[in-house]
């Protein structure tokens, strides 16, 4: 008695044997008997084949198991990487807060940014930086001169503007990489060949050219200041404007930094100046 009254309560407790879960204690039925026989002879077919299978399988080598290996791996895209290292978690995370920083500050992206109304005021301190006026002025200056001094100030500027423009651009086509809003390049950009955004073309030339005159003219302390926060402003309005990444202004500082260095290794002389504007005026006579 205790025995069935202990099985009794058990029946009770269990959630199974309450009515609305009946039909999951009930085998499945078929009503075609045809099924029931498939079943049955399906099953037995595979019983079988599991027993003669051991028998009739080539043994197992170390090439077949890489073979097998090979064919259930995965595609490269499809991989996720389980375990990575610090470094690969900090680089992400630091491209991540790139990107986010960017977009915020993007607020003359669009005329319906929170800072649309100035977004004409800050591309044109933005076009102060662009490359194509800077070339146009140095030639106008350089046919205005009449000092050997002042030429070889202005030939050796006009080498390090070609020099950043050719290795921005290079580098920016071997990069590729898009700036932060989704912005076709307009037609002055498609001419100094400024299309991507890493590095920051503008933010590279700014660099260089303030660099150049701050170590090539005397200039008072005001201008100095004013020209080193032009230089701050011009890779700013970039950021502003939606074109670049802080990164991407980053390494323009760098850059046009690095490319004032190789200018001034390769500073070109007095004799060579005077040469190359013979040529260029066409009044070069040979000895």
């Amino acid at each position: 008695m205790p025995v069935t009254q202990g099985r009794s309560r058990r029946d009770r407790n269990n959630v199974l044997n309450r009515p609305e879960f009946m039909s999951l204690n009930q085998p499945l039925k078929t009503n075609n008997p045809e099924a029931r026989g498939s079943g049955r002879k399906a099953s037995h077919k595979h019983q079988q084949s599991q027993h003669q299978a051991p028998e009739h399988a080539p043994p197992e080598t170390p090439e077949n198991n890489n073979e097998r290996r090979e064919s259930i791996k995965l595609p490269e895209e499809d991989c996720m990487l389980l375990n990575p290292s610090f470094k690969v978690i900090a680089v992400n995370s630091l491209f991540a807060i790139d990107i986010c920083l960017s977009k915020r500050m993007g607020v003359c992206a669009r005329n319906t940014s929170s800072w649309g109304g100035m977004r004409s005021m800050v591309k044109l301190l933005a076009l102060t930086g662009h490359g194509i006026p800077w070339v146009i002025g140095t030639l106008w200056s350089l046919t205005r001169s009449n000092t050997l001094a002042g030429q070889e100030v202005l030939i050796n500027l006009l080498l390090a503007l070609l020099l950043d423009i050719m290795t921005v651009a290079g580098m920016q086509k071997l990069v590729k990489r898009k700036g932060p809003w989704e912005m076709a390049p307009s037609f002055m950009d498609y001419l100094a060949m400024d299309v991507y955004s890493f590095p920051a073309a503008h933010a590279s030339r700014a660099a260089m050219v303030s660099k150049f005159l701050l170590s090539h003219l005397v200039l008072a302390v005001p201008l100095r200041i004013l020209l080193m926060l032009w230089c701050v402003l011009v890779g700013v309005s970039r950021i502003l404007l939606g074109r670049h990444h802080l990164t991407d202004v980053g390494a323009g500082f760098a850059l046009g930094y690095l490319h004032f260095t190789l200018v001034e290794m390769m500073w070109l002389s007095t004799s060579t100046c005077k040469t190359l504007v013979s040529l260029g005026t066409f009044s070069w006579i040979p000895l």
